[in-house]
Protein backbone atom coordinates (compact mmCIF):
# COMPACT_ATOMS: atom_id res chain seq x y z
CA UNK A 1 0.00 0.00 0.00
CA UNK A 2 3.01 2.60 0.41
CA UNK A 3 1.49 3.85 3.72
CA UNK A 4 4.31 3.34 6.17
CA UNK A 5 5.55 6.86 5.60
CA UNK A 6 2.56 8.39 6.02
CA UNK A 7 1.73 6.88 9.42
CA UNK A 8 4.99 7.35 10.49
CA UNK A 9 4.55 10.69 10.20
CA UNK A 10 1.27 10.72 11.63
CA UNK A 11 2.55 8.93 14.58
CA UNK A 12 4.95 11.74 15.27
CA UNK A 13 2.28 14.67 14.17
CA UNK A 14 0.43 12.09 17.01
CA UNK A 15 2.94 12.43 19.61
CA UNK A 16 4.09 16.01 19.01
CA UNK A 17 -0.07 17.02 19.48
CA UNK A 18 -0.38 14.58 23.19
CA UNK A 19 2.86 16.76 24.43
CA UNK A 20 1.40 19.71 23.70
CA UNK A 21 -2.07 18.70 25.05
CA UNK A 22 -0.16 17.31 28.38
CA UNK A 23 1.68 20.69 28.62
CA UNK A 24 -1.75 22.71 27.83
CA UNK A 25 -3.69 20.96 30.77
CA UNK A 26 -0.73 20.93 32.85
CA UNK A 27 1.03 24.59 32.78
CA UNK A 28 -1.06 27.33 34.22
CA UNK A 29 -0.93 29.95 31.25
CA UNK A 30 -4.62 30.05 30.12
CA UNK A 31 -5.04 33.35 31.16
CA UNK A 32 -2.03 35.87 32.07
CA UNK A 33 -2.55 39.43 33.28
CA UNK A 34 -2.98 42.54 31.13
CA UNK A 35 -0.98 45.62 31.14
CA UNK A 36 -3.55 48.14 29.91
CA UNK A 37 -2.67 52.12 29.58
CA UNK A 38 -0.37 53.15 32.11
CA UNK A 39 -1.75 50.52 34.88
CA UNK A 40 1.34 49.08 36.66
CA UNK A 41 1.37 45.76 37.62
CA UNK A 42 3.42 44.51 40.58
CA UNK A 43 2.37 41.06 40.62
CA UNK A 44 1.48 39.28 37.39
CA UNK A 45 -1.17 36.87 37.37
CA UNK A 46 -1.50 33.88 35.78
CA UNK A 47 -4.76 30.89 35.83
CA UNK A 48 -4.50 27.02 34.17
CA UNK A 49 -7.16 24.27 34.61
CA UNK A 50 -5.66 23.51 38.27
CA UNK A 51 -4.23 26.49 39.64
CA UNK A 52 -3.27 30.07 39.59
CA UNK A 53 0.30 31.54 40.18
CA UNK A 54 1.22 35.32 41.12
CA UNK A 55 4.66 36.00 39.98
CA UNK A 56 6.14 39.10 41.75
CA UNK A 57 8.03 41.30 40.35
CA UNK A 58 11.15 40.31 42.07
CA UNK A 59 11.32 36.75 40.05
CA UNK A 60 8.89 34.76 42.77
CA UNK A 61 6.30 32.95 42.42
CA UNK A 62 3.37 31.56 44.35
CA UNK A 63 1.10 29.14 43.03
CA UNK A 64 -2.13 27.70 44.74
CA UNK A 65 -4.77 25.19 43.34
CA UNK A 66 -8.22 26.11 43.24
CA UNK A 67 -10.02 24.98 46.57
CA UNK A 68 -13.28 23.57 45.44
CA UNK A 69 -14.22 22.62 41.95
CA UNK A 70 -18.07 23.39 41.98
CA UNK A 71 -16.90 27.19 42.49
CA UNK A 72 -15.02 27.31 39.23
CA UNK A 73 -16.74 28.39 35.44
CA UNK A 74 -18.95 26.17 33.33
CA UNK A 75 -15.75 26.86 30.73
CA UNK A 76 -13.25 25.96 33.20
CA UNK A 77 -14.62 22.65 34.59
CA UNK A 78 -15.44 21.60 30.52
CA UNK A 79 -11.78 22.49 29.70
CA UNK A 80 -10.67 20.12 31.97
CA UNK A 81 -12.66 17.29 31.32
CA UNK A 82 -12.58 17.70 27.64
CA UNK A 83 -8.41 18.16 28.16
CA UNK A 84 -8.09 14.99 30.39
CA UNK A 85 -10.61 12.96 27.79
CA UNK A 86 -8.13 14.42 24.92
CA UNK A 87 -4.95 12.86 26.48
CA UNK A 88 -6.30 9.76 26.92
CA UNK A 89 -7.94 9.17 23.53
CA UNK A 90 -5.05 10.64 21.68
CA UNK A 91 -2.79 7.88 23.70
CA UNK A 92 -4.89 5.29 23.29
CA UNK A 93 -5.29 6.41 19.33
CA UNK A 94 -1.56 6.18 18.99
CA UNK A 95 -0.82 3.01 20.61
CA UNK A 96 -3.25 1.53 18.57
CA UNK A 97 -2.03 3.10 15.49
CA UNK A 98 1.49 1.53 16.17
CA UNK A 99 0.08 -2.07 16.50
CA UNK A 100 -1.58 -1.68 13.80
CA UNK A 101 0.76 0.18 11.60
CA UNK A 102 2.72 -1.45 8.36
CA UNK A 103 6.10 -0.67 9.54
CA UNK A 104 5.38 -3.16 12.76
CA UNK A 105 4.70 -6.74 12.89
CA UNK A 106 2.30 -6.99 16.58
CA UNK A 107 -0.67 -7.62 14.25
CA UNK A 108 0.03 -10.60 11.46
CA UNK A 109 -3.12 -10.22 9.73
CA UNK A 110 -2.92 -7.91 6.54
CA UNK A 111 -6.45 -7.02 5.93
CA UNK A 112 -7.05 -5.70 9.83
CA UNK A 113 -4.26 -3.14 9.69
CA UNK A 114 -6.16 -0.72 7.36
CA UNK A 115 -8.92 -1.26 9.98
CA UNK A 116 -6.73 -0.66 12.81
CA UNK A 117 -5.58 2.28 11.40
CA UNK A 118 -8.97 4.07 10.39
CA UNK A 119 -9.87 3.64 14.19
CA UNK A 120 -6.98 5.01 15.17
CA UNK A 121 -7.62 8.14 12.44
CA UNK A 122 -11.10 8.83 14.01
CA UNK A 123 -9.62 8.51 17.59
CA UNK A 124 -7.16 11.25 16.48
CA UNK A 125 -9.85 13.07 14.58
CA UNK A 126 -11.58 13.08 18.33
CA UNK A 127 -8.60 14.10 20.28
CA UNK A 128 -8.37 17.14 18.07
CA UNK A 129 -11.46 18.01 18.33
CA UNK A 130 -11.65 17.68 22.19
CA UNK A 131 -8.47 20.14 22.75
CA UNK A 132 -9.84 22.70 19.81
CA UNK A 133 -12.90 23.10 21.99
CA UNK A 134 -11.76 24.25 24.95
CA UNK A 135 -9.44 26.35 24.23
CA UNK A 136 -11.22 28.37 21.81
CA UNK A 137 -13.70 28.69 24.12
CA UNK A 138 -11.49 29.99 27.03
CA UNK A 139 -10.22 32.36 24.07
CA UNK A 140 -13.55 34.13 23.35
CA UNK A 141 -14.43 34.53 27.23
CA UNK A 142 -10.98 35.89 27.36
CA UNK A 143 -11.33 38.48 24.26
CA UNK A 144 -15.06 39.18 25.43
CA UNK A 145 -14.07 40.18 29.41
CA UNK A 146 -10.97 42.75 27.48
CA UNK A 147 -13.36 44.61 25.54
CA UNK A 148 -15.89 44.54 27.81
CA UNK A 149 -16.39 47.73 29.80
CA UNK A 150 -17.86 47.01 33.09
CA UNK A 151 -14.74 44.76 33.74
CA UNK A 152 -12.11 47.10 35.70
CA UNK A 153 -8.67 46.89 34.02
CA UNK A 154 -6.58 45.10 37.11
CA UNK A 155 -9.35 42.09 36.61
CA UNK A 156 -9.17 41.86 32.38
CA UNK A 157 -6.56 38.93 31.06
CA UNK A 158 -5.00 38.00 28.07
CA UNK A 159 -4.40 35.04 26.12
CA UNK A 160 -1.74 32.53 27.68
CA UNK A 161 0.71 30.23 25.96
CA UNK A 162 -1.24 27.17 26.69
CA UNK A 163 -4.29 28.67 24.29
CA UNK A 164 -1.90 28.58 21.25
CA UNK A 165 -0.05 25.44 22.44
CA UNK A 166 -3.47 23.99 22.48
CA UNK A 167 -4.39 24.87 19.24
CA UNK A 168 -1.27 23.98 17.54
CA UNK A 169 -1.52 20.44 19.20
CA UNK A 170 -5.33 20.23 18.19
CA UNK A 171 -4.13 20.75 14.55
CA UNK A 172 -1.43 17.99 14.39
CA UNK A 173 -4.17 16.04 15.59
CA UNK A 174 -6.45 16.74 13.50
CA UNK A 175 -4.03 16.58 10.50
CA UNK A 176 -2.77 12.83 11.70
CA UNK A 177 -6.21 11.55 11.78
CA UNK A 178 -7.48 13.18 8.32
CA UNK A 179 -3.82 11.67 6.54
CA UNK A 180 -4.75 7.96 8.14
CA UNK A 181 -7.91 8.36 6.93
CA UNK A 182 -7.30 8.98 3.52
CA UNK A 183 -4.77 6.44 3.54
CA UNK A 184 -6.12 3.92 5.54
CA UNK A 185 -7.74 1.75 2.48
CA UNK A 186 -8.24 -2.19 2.76
CA UNK A 187 -5.92 -3.42 0.22
CA UNK A 188 -8.69 -5.63 -1.45
CA UNK A 189 -10.84 -2.80 -2.48
CA UNK A 190 -7.95 -0.61 -3.45
CA UNK A 191 -6.94 -3.67 -5.90
CA UNK A 192 -9.76 -2.95 -8.10
CA UNK A 193 -10.50 -6.69 -8.03
CA UNK A 194 -8.73 -9.46 -8.91
CA UNK A 195 -8.01 -11.22 -12.49
CA UNK A 196 -7.89 -14.40 -13.30
CA UNK A 197 -5.82 -15.53 -16.55
CA UNK A 198 -6.22 -18.74 -18.21
CA UNK A 199 -3.85 -20.32 -20.79
CA UNK A 200 -4.79 -20.80 -23.92
CA UNK A 201 -4.36 -25.03 -23.98
CA UNK A 202 -6.38 -24.99 -20.71
CA UNK A 203 -9.18 -22.62 -21.60
CA UNK A 204 -9.71 -23.88 -25.09
CA UNK A 205 -12.29 -26.93 -26.10
CA UNK A 206 -10.79 -30.31 -26.75
CA UNK A 207 -10.81 -31.49 -30.41
CA UNK A 208 -10.45 -35.13 -31.40
CA UNK A 209 -9.18 -35.08 -34.33
CA UNK A 210 -9.44 -38.80 -36.94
Amino acid sequence: MGSSAVQMACVAFGVIGLIGVIVCCALPLWKVSAFIGNNIVTAQSQEGLWMECVKQSTGQQQCKVYDSLLQLGSDLQTARAMTIISCMLSGLSLLILFCGADFTTCVQNEEAKPKISLAAAVGLLLAGLLVIIPVSWSAHNTVRDFHNQLVHDSQKRELGACIYIGWAAGVLMLLAGGLLCCFSRSRSSSSGGTATYYSNSASAPNKNYV
